[in-house]
């Protein structure tokens, strides 16, 4: 019969394979986000991108919502003198706040499902300190916090996990990606020995949103190669 998930912006990259996956399995989709054409056929109904901008949520959100994920996110690297007060805000603004926002908008419709699924996602800089993260790492800190909370208050209807995936190849990190040293050398820096995939982590996003995790809240699951746990010299 599927599950009735509401996706927020991701029309690219992790978002976009997590559409196609969760398409695949049945699940009834509707997205609320920029990219219209890219998502279209795999949706049932879109929405404005109401979270990010602070504007008014859309009022016609689907009756029932048995799971959500908020996928916009920002790329922040600059030395800490380097980082204005506006990076700062506006790392905040879209990562924690509009979580914040789409979160209370479907709030009712996540509680009539009486099982609800939340994902949100952090960042492997948060538990692991990098050089040039301040900002991007203050706000996904955030969001660490407001899924501990938020899993705590909601339970036991609505579950909470956030993922804290290390560098990802998508479009948000094409900057860092865009050569082949670049790649060789972001690579090296995971036991693994290569960035991660988006289809790795839409899997990860379906099994949180699914029956398979239903004894799962308040976790951050980070997946990063190896990165924050493993060394291998």
């Amino acid at each position: 019969m599927g599950h009735h998930i509401i996706i927020a912006g991701g029309s690219t990259g992790i978002g976009l394979e997590t559409a196609k996956l969760l398409h695949r399995r049945g699940d009834h989709l509707y997205y609320a986000g920029r990219n219209h054409e890219a998502m279209e056929s795999l949706t049932e109904a879109m929405f404005p991108p109401f979270f990010a901008e602070g504007g008014t949520p859309p009022v016609d959100l689907p009756e029932v919502i048995d799971g959500a994920v908020y996928f916009p996110g920002t790329i922040t690297l600059k030395p800490f003198t380097g980082i204005k007060d506006g990076d700062f805000l506006s790392d905040f603004e879209v990562n924690l706040l509009g979580a914040v926002r789409f979160l209370r908008a479907i709030l009712p419709s996540l509680k009539r499902s009486g099982s609800a699924s939340v994902v949100l996602f952090s960042t492997v800089a948060v538990q692991t300190g990098l050089p040039y993260h301040a900002s991007i790492a203050a706000a996904k800190g955030a969001i660490e916090g407001l899924t501990r909370s938020l899993a705590a208050e909601w339970a036991p209807e609505i579950r909470v996990n956030a993922i804290a995936p290390s560098l990802t190849d998508t479009p948000l990190a094409s900057r860092l990606l865009d050569s082949d040293q670049k790649r060789e050398s972001a690579g090296a820096r995971h036991p693994l020995k290569r960035v991660g995939d988006p289809a790795d982590l839409a899997e990860l996003v379906a099994l949180l949103l699914g029956d398979a995790s239903r004894f799962m809240t308040g976790q951050i699951l980070t997946v990063d190669g190896g990165m924050s746990s493993v060394r291998t010299f």
